[in-house]
């Protein structure tokens, strides 16, 4: 009987993992919830230059080098986070929290330390692809 529960629990396991390889979103998707949500103050390409950037203090950061300021470690957690405002200090501060907006079905998201953490697919998919302009 256990070497049943053992194969059920290895496939079970694999089912996981090939979901969680398959339901990634791809960084179009990303790009999507970008130029929905960003854009406008961050710019077409993330660099920091959209319409609203010149009226905001402080200025948007430029996206596209957050690895490089990370010393080549693209931070997902931290990206996550200054996202969905978990880290938010300030009431006032101007970005905006898109946690509420960015709700739906989860998807596992892979952080740094190798964990997997359920994250809401439209953030997902905007993790990935800020992730994939990164220069």
């Amino acid at each position: 009987m256990k070497p049943l529960i053992l194969s059920f629990g290895i496939v079970g396991l694999g089912a996981i993992v090939a979901c969680a390889t398959i339901d990634m979103p791809e960084p179009v998707e990303g790009q999507i919830v970008f130029d929905q949500n960003c854009a406008l103050c961050h710019g077409d390409s993330g660099r920091g230059d959209g319409l609203l950037a010149a009226k905001l203090q402080p200025a948007p950061p430029d996206l596209t080098r957050i690895t490089f300021r990370e010393k080549d470690v693209f931070p997902r957690t931290r990206v996550l986070s200054v996202i969905d405002g978990y880290t938010r200090q300030a009431p006032d501060e101007a970005m905006p929290e898109f946690g509420l907006l960015l709700e739906g079905e989860t998807v596992p998201v892979v952080l740094e330390d190798g964990t997997l953490s359920p994250v809401p697919r439209p953030l997902a998919a905007l993790l990935v692809y800020l992730e994939s302009i990164q220069r």
